[in-house]
């Protein structure tokens, strides 16, 4: 199952390591990754496969949740399918 996860919030060194970690300590697979800084505000979405994590999806989003409470930055983990539909014109 792939997923999209989203983080958005002040710029800070560790906020892509931090959810790197995170996906990695889950058994879960960056497959691709888009990041820019506007100005003093970090964005960053990453499509990722979550089809060997070694959690349920929804626990891993929950963790996700938290590392960026952590951080102060917003991180959200949505299925693939569901964010597609929801974007869908």
């Amino acid at each position: 199952m792939r997923a999209i996860v989203t983080v958005i919030g002040k710029d800070q060194v560790g906020i892509i390591a931090t959810v790197c970690n995170v996906l990695s300590k889950h058994n879960v697979n960056v497959l691709d990754i888009s990041q820019t800084i506007l100005q003093e505000y970090f964005t960053m979405i990453m499509l990722v496969d979550a089809s060997d994590a070694n959690i349920p999806f929804a626990l891993l989003s929950e963790c996700l949740k938290k590392e960026g409470e952590t951080l102060g930055v917003d991180i959200r983990a949505q299925r693939e399918d569901i964010f597609n539909a929801m974007h869908r014109i």
